[in-house]
């Protein structure tokens, strides 16, 4: 007999996602001082796109925009051929570096600490390479130490929000009988509560109606998390390291979130060569750069999706956030101009018009 058809299921109920609901989402560079940070920031500021594309936006110093690799993009301009090509990018901030006391002023700590607030994810740098004509501010190379460092120094600075926050919300609720304010204090107390217990807020089991609220904080341990590891040219080459197992043992007991392997003296390198030159050294030593990888998994950690619309006068490609709310939004655009070609591009997946 021929198995029974499983029984459908009702799809389920979209969960809220941590984080701004919006199409303009960054990520930051963050991580202890020498270990990196701006060597691979420079690195991508050579592959960014030229300020005179934003024509109302100011892009600073210590800001990059770069294009996210996609090979369909290129054949949809390959095919069209188009007056103009607009694609998906990703907002990347270089962070100084933070210290142990951070969270209590050390180093410039709270400047630091509030720019991270200000952005929606982190590209965390890990040192995984020893060199004794670049100190390190701990004195030695432990890349696991500095995880605990940075992790604990953001949820501090979160613990001391939460402070502020139910003292703020006792005094609210000495001169109202709002229920809202009774729920805010509870959550509150919680997320307090799941901090001191060394836990970021990333990780925590939270309903829709607590996320909702956590939202409106901008914790900075609710951010999205991608390890990216600096290591040796040769390392990198060979890919081994002695310190990725530790590393990545650390990382699954917290969470399990995406670790990259790069080499900022390597892509230093084969960004200041001539792309033909760059392609040859690549094919010649096996390697490929991190970079493209680097990139589309920052932009999909801060749950960025891209639609686009194609034509011959045009191939542009639109950042949105990840929400049903985007398809709906923009598939309303294409039944309201049939006219268009337009494709959304979720991750791992195709929705197409012809």
């Amino acid at each position: 007999m021929p198995p029974k058809a499983a029984k459908s299921k009702e799809a389920p109920a979209e969960r809220p996602i941590l984080g701004r609901f919006s199409s303009h989402l960054k990520i930051g560079i963050v991580g202890l001082p020498n270990v990196g940070k701006s060597t691979l920031f420079n690195t991508l500021t050579k592959l960014s796109i030229p300020a005179e594309n934003f024509p109302f936006c100011t892009i600073e110093p210590n800001e990059a925009r770069v294009n996210v690799p996609d090979e369909r993009f290129e054949w949809l301009c390959q095919l069209f051929k188009p007056k103009s090509e607009v694609s998906a990018f990703l907002e990347i901030h270089d962070i100084a570096g933070l210290v142990r006391g951070a969270h209590e002023g050390q180093g410039l700590g709270n400047n630091f600490l509030s720019h991270i607030r200000a952005v929606d994810g982190i590209f965390h740098v890990l040192r995984a390479f020893e060199d004794s004509d670049i100190i390190h501010v701990d004195d030695s190379v432990d890349p696991v130490r500095d995880l605990e460092t940075i992790s604990a120094e953001l949820r501090l600075k979160d613990i001391e929000f939460m402070e502020r926050k139910i003292e703020d919300i006792e005094k609210s609720m000495k001169r109202s009988n709002d229920k809202q304010l009774k729920i805010e204090h509870e959550l509150c107390e919680r997320v307090k509560a799941w901090l001191a217990d060394e836990k970021d807020v990333r990780l925590g089991d939270w309903k829709a109606a607590d996320i909702e609220i956590l939202n409106t904080f901008q914790l900075l341990s609710a951010k999205p998390v991608v390890y990216l590891v600096n290591m040796t040219e040769k390392d990198y080459q060979r890919k081994k390291n002695k310190f990725l197992p530790k590393i990545h043992a650390w990382v699954q007991e917290h969470g399990g979130e995406p670790i990259i392997p790069f080499s900022g003296v390597f892509e230093r390198n084969l960004a200041d060569m001539e792309p033909a030159d760059a392609a040859k050294y690549c094919e010649e030593n096996k390697v490929q750069s991190a970079l493209p990888k680097i990139i589309k998994t920052g932009f999909s950690a801060i749950n960025l999706i891209y639609f686009f619309t194609a034509g011959p006068d045009e191939v542009f490609i639109f950042n949105a956030w990840l929400s049903l709310n985007a398809y709906f939004w923009y598939f309303s655009c294409l039944f309201c101009d049939p006219c268009l070609g337009f494709v959304a591009v979720p991750p791992n997946n195709v929705i197409s018009k012809v």
